[in-house]
This record gives C-alpha cells, sequence and structure tokens, in this order.
C-alpha cells in the first residue's frame, strides 16, 4: 500500500511539473522524499521482523526435537508395561513400577514445555524491549538475536570504543545504558559479555595481542554497566576471544569491521537448567 502512495505521488509529480508553482512542485518533492524514507524504514522493519521469526523457528525445533525424544521413551515404556501385562509370569510390583515411569515422564515433557513457553516469552520480551528503545541510528550499530532461548547483543566497535583503544567513547553511553536497564530487569538472567576483534595484529606497547584487546575490552565494558549503571557485578562476566570467533572474513574491510564487535549474552542461570536435568525422570533397564 505504501509502494503505491509513493508510486502515485511520483506520477502527479511529473505529471504537474509544468502546471504548479514552484513552491507547491516543492512541497510535493518534499512529500515524496517522507513516503520513500517511510516505505524504507518499513522494509528494514520487515526484514527483522523475518529474522526473528527464523530465529525463533530454529529454537522451536530444537525444543520440539528434545519433546519428540522424551514421546519416544514414554512409548517405550508403554510397550514394556503391555508386554508385561500379557505375561502371567510378571507380578503387580513391576507394573506398579511401569507405571510409575510413565508418569515421571509424562510429568517431565510437560515441565520441559513450560520451561519453553516461560524462556521463549522472557526472551522475545526482552528483545523487544530493547530494540523498541533504540533510535534508528543506534541500531546500525547493534544487532539483537534470540537463538535457542539466549540473546545475542552485538554492539560494533565503532560505537563503544574510542579507535585502536579498550577505553568506552562518549558515545556509547546512551546504549549501554538501555541495555543495563533491560538487564535489571530481567535479574533471573546471567550476563556474558564477550570482546571479539579482526584478524590484524595490534601495535601498541601496553597490549601484547588480540587477545589482551578483547579481553580488556570485554572488560571495560562489564565495569561501565557495574559503575555507571548499578548491574550487579556477580551476575556478569568478561571474556575475551581475539580474532578466533570471526562472523565474516578478514580478507575485506566490511568483514573486519563486522568481526570488531562485543558481545553481550543474556542467558537463564545455569542453575535453572541444572534443576531441569536433575528432575529428569530415571530410565530403568
Amino acid at each position: 500500500m505504501k509502494s503505491l502512495i509513493v508510486s502515485f505521488i511520483a506520477c502527479t509529480l511529473l505529471a504537474t511539473t509544468g502546471c504548479v508553482s514552484q513552491k507547491k512542485y516543492r512541497e510535493l518533492q518534499a512529500d515524496y522524499s517522507r513516503l520513500q524514507g517511510s516505505n524504507s524504514d518499513l522494509n528494514a522493519r520487515n526484514q527483522q521482523c523475518q529474522s526473528d521469526l527464523a530465529a525463533s523457528g530454529a529454537r522451536l525445533r530444537s525444543l520440539e526435537e528434545q519433546i519428540a525424544s522424551e514421546r519416544a521413551n514414554v512409548n517405550s515404556l508403554q510397550a514394556a508395561l503391555d508386554k508385561c501385562l500379557t505375561s502371567s509370569s510378571q507380578g503387580n510390583v513391576n507394573i506398579s513400577k511401569l507405571v510409575d515411569e510413565i508418569n515421571a515422564s509424562n510429568k517431565y515433557i510437560k515441565q520441559l514445555i513450560a520451561a519453553k513457553d516461560k524462556s521463549d516469552s522472557l526472551n522475545m520480551v526482552l528483545t523487544n524491549n530493547l530494540t523498541r528503545s533504540l533510535t534508528r541510528e543506534e541500531m546500525k550499530d547493534v544487532n539483537v538475536q534470540v537463538l535457542k532461548g539466549v540473546v545475542y547483543i552485538s554492539l560494533s566497535d565503532n560505537m563503544l570504543y574510542k579507535s585502536g583503544s579498550y577505553e568506552i567513547s562518549d558515545q556509547a553511553g546512551s546504549v549501554l545504558s538501555k541495555i543495563a536497564k533491560i538487564i535489571k530487569d530481567y535479574n533471573d538472567y546471567d550476563v556474558l559479555v564477550e570482546g571479539n576483534t579482526d584478524s590484524v595484529p595490534i601495535s601498541k606497547t601496553n597490549i601484547r595481542n588480540n587477545w589482551d584487546l578483547s579481553a580488556l575490552r570485554a572488560s571495560s565494558v562489564v565495569q561501565v554497566l557495574q559503575n555507571q549503571y548499578g548491574v550487579d557485578p556477580s551476575r556478569m562476566t568478561a571474556g575475551g576471544r581475539g580474532e578466533y570467533n570471526p562472523v565474516a572474513s578478514n580478507d575485506t574491510d566490511t568483514g573486519r569491521t563486522r568481526n570488531r564487535r562485543t558481545e553481550i549474552i543474556v542467558t537463564p542461570k545455569l542453575d535453572q537448567f541444572m534443576d531441569l536435568i536433575e528432575k529428569a525422570p530415571e530410565t530403568k533397564e
């Protein structure tokens, strides 16, 4: 619909250029430019929605595979129970144990489904809250993804740091303050700040190599989140991966720019996953 409006205005401008005043022509030209910008913005939002949908689909398939595995286990137990019922040599005690195992497996499936739904809901709300708080200009340097229940916030080094340094730039404050607010709102989540570089060797007297640079940059972000924005330091971990976790080729300027990034990874606490593992029903031989 937006494209039809833009096309209509463009045709109107062409048809009336010769018979309207210069002032009216400029007004129509300005309207046309605004509609073009609006159309571009809608296309960008559509692409982001498609990306979020694809990530959600991948996460859903992973959890569905786990649920299918548990259901297969239930079917196996049910088959054993059926065999037991048709055999006169089996006693009531064994039948009772098989029934208990089936019930435990069904209960665990329900726990997995509930955990999946809770994780999906919290992560999508977290992501939407963050992306809505960022301006269009800030979104150029920030990429947000949800993969298998984990939120990845990737920040470009151009926005975060002074050139060739691990000191946080003044312009990074706006974005980090918004990320800090989201992190504080979801206090049951742990935060890993991970520095990444390109493959170009660093030439600084106080920095030995890209390992040092990536770790120092991650540490700088963690300390800003703690000292300036009040994020609990016990929830955060700072780490550096140097040049060894690229997302693009280091053979081009564009690829190197993408690789120079800091990722803030927001994930449910490990003990929440361990609780689920410990509650999993044991399979009897």
